[in-house]
């Protein structure tokens, strides 16, 4: 109750004045804004049109402390015809309450599109004490691989593992993800057309990366200083492939997971998976030298994409007082020795128990074969004309109010949810990911133990030949889209609507859009198919 009604002020402080009209500035408010565009960009050597941020990849950095309120006003100017033209942004493991669901971002889930030559401001106030490494990036189809990519931190004055690491700032933010030579909305014709996932042509580690037979661009250098100790925040923000991190020389203390400060843990080697963020400390102990950081990615059969050398995936780490070369030591994949992350053996700096399950929903993960079509128990989701949202606040309340291919599973408010994921033989992992909430990962695919005795808590976790399980909490009723974050496997139907508090209007009393997010859908629906 007492955080109902602190976020109903935190709410009324962005309300007009009854007297003025005037909308009042919420305290602690940090505004963004984000002109989305077309650009010529060329991270590994090779020029193409791309979707940016304000005509950069990575887009630029959002830096939020702890409690902030960001506001983005989100600019849609694209014009290039080969490439969507509207967008949507998703702030990807933000949390967010039942009344702001509307500013989420999912496309057709909270909202319709952004069209070309409009705008939309987001309003983002942080809640239960939020903080960690997180990212935006486009939500619509799969938009986000023509480059529509960020990071977003929020950090902690107050954290309690600060003892441990001397430097985190907006150097020490190793963005990674898969990078595409040719348009999405090619690939994804050429995808549907043959069922076969696209082969990223490279890697990018903060923005540059190298592909067979381009330019040798400069590889990404991180500095520091002997003696120091360094957060290092890492965001995989592929579409697609799978990174593994390490360091030669140096191990790797892993203290957040997905935003949850994390019982310290010592590592020489991390798989991250698409969507998914580590900290990580490293203390600069080495002689003064440059020493590589490996970044190599897994993400279908590189056979596939001539341009694809994965071990070109990388940067330097380059202590002062080192030459400004490359290391004089080969090329690797990683350690000889590796002491790998097992995700099972994560555990959150404040151990909390897992609650009791009150709803349990089993889930079986199939593809459809030689067609790009994924099911989940069965259904392929297709997303709505109508968002789930929309439907919601016109008094849709049941199963049946829904299609079928909107995979929509009604869920009662301030209940425990436990999902069961089958175990599945897919040749990779699919990463899945929860809006707006997180979740306790009771079961990783990385063990057999079931463990709900303090759990790592997280936004999205691996699924595959194990099987998972997981639990979260419809204490923040809404319309929550839950889909793996390969988001070709998404685009082909691999997701789901939680919506949690339909079922008795909870979420419907408590929701109030504002006319600018009214206005989106007609817009959206107005625009010939060109500019959709």
């Amino acid at each position: 109750m007492q955080l109902l009604l602190l976020t109903s002020a935190l709410l009324a402080l962005f309300r007009p004045h009854p007297a003025n009209g005037v909308a009042i500035k919420p305290r602690n408010l940090k505004e963004v804004t984000l002109n989305i565009e077309n650009a010529q960009v060329a991270p590994d050597g090779f020029e193409r049109a791309a979707i940016t941020a304000n005509g950069q990849y990575p887009g630029p950095l959002i830096t939020l402390n702890k409690g902030d309120f960001l506001r983005v006003t989100m600019n849609n100017r694209l014009t290039d015809p080969t490439m969507r033209r509207s967008t949507s942004l998703d702030f990807d493991g933000i949390f967010f309450t039942t009344q702001n669901s509307f500013h989420e971002g999912t496309p057709f889930v909270t909202t319709c599109p952004v069209g070309p030559n409009a705008s939309f401001v987001y309003d983002v106030p942080l809640i239960l004490n939020q903080t960690g490494t997180y990212w935006y990036h486009s939500q619509l189809s799969v938009q986000y691989v023509d480059g529509l990519r960020g990071a977003l931190i929020v950090y902690d004055p107050e954290d309690p593992l600060a003892h441990l690491y001397d430097v985190d700032d907006e150097n020490t933010i190793w963005q990674i993800g898969d990078w595409w030579h040719n348009s999405s909305v090619t690939m994804l014709a050429g995808y549907v057309a043959t069922g076969i996932v696209p082969v990223s042509d490279s890697g990018t580690f903060n923005g540059v990366g190298r592909f067979n037979g381009g330019p040798e661009v400069p590889f990404f250098v991180q500095n520091v200083e002997s003696g120091k100790r360094y957060r290092f925040r890492i965001i995989n923000q592929s579409a697609r492939n799978v990174f593994t991190m390490s360091v030669d020389g140096h191990d790797l203390t892993i203290i957040e997971t997905d935003g949850t400060p994390t019982t310290p843990m010592v590592v020489n080697e991390i798989q991250m998976l698409a969507g998914q963020r580590y900290s990580v400390v490293l203390e600069a102990n080495q002689p003064v030298a440059n020493y590589w950081i490996n970044a190599p990615f897994v993400g279908g059969n590189p056979a596939v994409n001539p341009n694809q050398n994965a071990t070109l995936s990388r940067a330097i780490l380059r202590y002062a007082g080192a030459p400004a070369a490359d290391p004089v030591t080969p090329m690797t994949l990683g350690p000889d020795n590796p002491n790998a992350l097992i995700e099972a053996n994560l555990r959150p700096l404040v151990a909390e128990a897992a609650p009791p399950s009150d709803v349990n929903i089993t889930l079986e993960l199939m593809v459809t074969p030689g067609k790009a079509q994924w099911n989940v128990n069965n259904v392929s989701y297709l997303s709505p004309v109508v968002p789930t949202l929309v439907k919601v606040l016109d008094g849709a309340n049941m199963a049946a109010d829904f299609n079928a291919t909107e995979n929509t599973f009604i869920l009662p408010a301030n209940s425990v949810i436990q999902i069961h994921f089958l175990p599945n033989d897919d040749d990779e992992a699919h990463p899945f990911h929860l809006h707006g909430n997180n979740f306790f990962l009771i079961k990783s695919n990385t063990t057999d133990i079931i463990n709900t005795v303090d759990p790592i808590r997280r936004d999205t976790a691996g699924v595959g030949n194990s099987g998972v399980f997981l639990r979260f909490v419809t204490d923040r009723p809404g319309t929550w889209f839950f889909h793996c974050h390969i988001f070709w496997h998404m685009q082909a139907g691999l997701a789901t609507v939680m919506a949690s508090g339909a079922s008795d209007g909870t979420d419907r009393a408590d929701i109030h859009p504002n006319k600018a997010w009214e206005d989106l859908c007609p817009a959206y629906d107005a625009l010939p198919a060109d500019l959709q």
